[in-house]
């Protein structure tokens, strides 16, 4: 698990979400083209908005898209909400060796944008739950 610090661009960007969602953030990830948000447990629709209204709104004044993540202390629940967006089927966390591993298991047709371009999603969500987790590596299946 890292340590979770915010630079100025970052909490500026935790602000302007929680003034037009009203929903707490717990983290925030600034990337190239998108910033992805971790809220508390139970605030996800609050942050989404009726009919994504505060997304949309975000994604216009941040001229970036905008991913929501609900946080949950349980690793298995979290990892699902981490790959919401792909339809999770299962998820499954193992030791192999001295490494803890999860394998998410989405619909076959959405398993590319899981993994992104040159396996960028994939990384940036392993990181996301290493944040919180004790867990070093994950699969797409």
């Amino acid at each position: 698990m890292s340590e979770i610090s915010f630079n100025s661009d970052t909490l500026r960007y935790i602000s302007l979400f929680e003034k037009v969602t009203h929903a707490r953030v717990k983290d925030c990830i600034s990337l190239e083209d998108k910033i992805i948000f971790i809220v508390e447990p139970g605030e996800v629709l609050k942050a989404v908005g009726k009919k994504g209204e505060n997304v949309t709104k975000l994604r216009e004044v941040l001229k970036k898209n905008i991913q929501i993540i609900e946080f949950n202390s349980d690793p298995i629940i979290f990892v699902k909400n981490v790959f919401y967006h792909y339809g999770v089927e299962s998820v499954e966390v193992e030791m192999r060796g001295n490494i803890k591993h999860a394998s998410v298991k989405v619909k076959p047709e959405m398993k590319g944008m899981a993994i992104g371009k040159e396996g960028k999603n994939l990384r940036v969500f392993r990181d996301i739950i290493n944040r919180y987790f004790d867990i070093q590596s994950v699969s797409v299946l």
